[in-house]
């Protein structure tokens, strides 16, 4: 069997229980051989056949077991098109690449409307599919436009401000149930009465929170039983369910007692728990939005790694430079790198000599110099002189892509710590369920408590189980730490290394660059005439002022730090290899 590997970035899953639901559903899926999800990551990969099954089929199984995966368009202008047959050419070309959702072109208007799994497929990649069956993209590279929108990033935001509605419309009818509700059980529990708290004995007040409560349990509580509903389905049970569960007992009991306190059906009881349900919906909602955010923030690691690369790139084509979309360009192509801009890919010097920053690989401070023949890497910033190189490895080959990859992989990849919690929190909700049943028979029969009493035990089983921090702290406590060293230039291969760096007592380096600042500075100045440390750094950073050099500017900002008078210097002269020279 021929398999194909895909990630889908999966939308949705709440807890470690929706993990396996997600992995067991592609699992089962006929031409599936392998499936492996990730919640902290949030994404699925899969090797399948795609003679069984195509990707529209694995979203297909995706969408029915309740969760969604991000997908985004793209809108390319095709040229060349002449009939209905030119239209099916161009589609079945663009239907070609992996990653590509599906297809749409438009004779009319000669548009052809692609959705892809974001990250999968680079725009590069559909043109080329259409050069190849012998049409055309329209050029739009000078023509101003907004930059394509991260739809999977946009998909996580999306799911941030929508918990953030949910949290403030659960606030603000919940902190006043929730006031007015404990105010009246405890002038209710103190048996004084006061005109002060007269008024709270009203008996209208359990309809109030009735009316408070329901908002809460229809706006706020839909997604936990839709979600609940759909593990239902699936035969299998999630965290939403015991949040479904307590809540929805609480709210519903309290119905009817409601319902015997109007029409005065005795046996019923007479305290109602419409600000438990409400309550235990919005907290729980709340901490859904500050694990969003928490996946939000440690993701920017990956983030800051991609905005490194530069967007587009200087083309040489037939002596003129033409700014290219960088992932347009393909390897062999010539490009030009000017002093200050960073390397758009990776490559080799074919012209031009020049000193590299390559400080955000290799840590070391001082630059490189580069001449014909020298490897240059994507991302790196070109100090000083032109250089022309030739790409050799772009888009996925490059060394940073390949290290924001491994960021990922180590994101991505289960600890070993993972793998008890994994076991745990697999029988974590059924062993809830019975536990809550248990209590409920236990304080009914044997403790002879009465049907509220029982319930309410119950319910706060359910609802103290509610956050299930082993399944969800481990791969959590992994990206926040992968992310958290990324940003500070220290990557991990995986968890595991992650994990086991608790034992380290000895850290051997082996290049100064990793320990130190990243840029020169100036530590001491020794004069050995008659001039004083002060004067002489105050003639040398003149003269190094009009060099840009880190060295130079590292003596520059020494004597700009001691606030000396700089001049400007004459006659000014460097020479790659030996200094600067002028006349002060």
């Amino acid at each position: 069997m021929a398999t194909q590997h895909i990630d889908l970035p999966v939308t949705g899953m709440t807890c470690s229980s929706c993990v396996r639901t997600v992995e067991r559903t592609l699992k089962q899926t006929e031409g599936v051989a392998d499936a492996s999800v990730n919640f902290a990551t949030e994404r699925a990969t899969v090797d399948f056949d795609p003679a069984q099954v195509d990707l529209s089929g694995l979203i297909q199984r995706i969408d029915d077991a309740g969760y969604g995966v991000a997908q985004a368009t793209i809108n390319l202008p095709i040229t060349g098109m002449t009939c209905a047959s030119c239209v099916r050419n161009v589609e079945r070309a663009l239907k070609k690449p992996a990653g590509v959702l599906s297809v749409n072109v438009n004779l009319a208007n000669e548009k052809a409307t692609v959705s892809y799994l974001p990250g999968a497929v680079r725009r590069s990649d559909l043109i080329g599919a259409v050069e190849a069956a012998g049409y055309g993209v329209l050029d739009l590279s000078n023509v101003a436009k907004a930059d394509e929108v991260d739809t999977e990033r946009a998909a996580r935001q999306a799911e941030i401000d929508r918990q953030q509605r949910m949290v403030l419309i659960g606030a603000a009818f919940t902190i006043p149930l929730f006031v007015l509700s404990m105010a009246r059980d405890l002038v209710m529990a103190s048996g004084t009465m006061a005109p002060a708290t007269d008024w709270l004995m009203w008996s209208g007040f359990p309809v109030v929170f009735f009316l408070l409560a329901t908002p809460v349990q229809v706006i706020v509580g839909r997604q936990y039983l839709v979600s609940a509903w759909k593990a239902l389905k699936n035969r299998s049970a999630n965290m939403d369910t015991l949040v479904a569960l307590g809540s929805s007992v609480a709210y519903i009991y309290s119905i009817i007692v409601l319902i015997g306190l109007i029409f005065g059906i005795a046996g019923l009881g007479e305290h109602v728990y419409f600000e438990t349900s409400a309550v235990i919906l919005t907290l729980i909602t709340l901490g859904k939005l500050l694990e969003a955010r928490a996946k939000g923030r440690t993701s920017d690691a990956i983030k800051q790694l991609m905005g490194l690369s530069p967007r587009s790139a200087l083309l040489l084509r037939d002596g003129e430079e033409v700014e290219t979309p960088i992932d347009e360009v393909v390897c062999g192509d010539t490009l030009v790198v000017r002093p200050g801009a960073r390397v758009p890919v990776d490559g080799m010097v074919v012209e031009g000599r020049s000193s590299v920053d390559e400080s955000m690989l290799t840590g070391e401070s001082l630059p490189v110099n580069k001449s014909i023949g020298d490897a240059v890497i994507g991302a790196t910033v070109n100090t000083s002189g032109r250089l022309i190189i030739e790409a050799t490895r772009v888009g996925a080959q490059t060394a940073l892509a390949q290290i924001i990859r491994l960021v990922e992989q180590a994101q991505g990849s289960k600890a070993p710590i993972q793998r008890i919690a994994d076991q745990v929190s697999a029988v974590f909700v059924p062993a809830v369920l019975i536990l809550a049943l248990l209590t409920f028979l236990g304080w009914l029969v044997l403790g002879q408590a009465t049907f509220t009493t029982a319930m309410v035990h119950a319910v706060a089983v359910l609802v103290i189980a509610c956050p299930c921090a082993l399944g969800l702290a481990t791969p959590t406590a992994i990206m926040v730490g992968t992310g958290r060293g990324a940003e500070m230039g220290i990557l991990f291969k995986n968890s595991a290394a992650l994990e086991s760096a608790q034992r380290l007592q000895v850290i051997a380096l082996d290049k100064t660059g990793t320990i130190t600042r990243g840029e020169p500075t100036v530590t001491d100045v020794i004069s050995l005439g008659d001039t004083t440390t002060d004067d002489l750094l105050r003639l040398a950073a003149s003269v190094e002022r009009a060099s840009e050099h880190p060295l130079g500017q590292a003596v520059v900002a020494a004597a700009k730090a001691k606030s000396l008078a700089l001049s400007q210097p004459e006659g000014f002269e460097s020479e790659s290899g030996r200094g600067v020279s002028g006349v002060v």
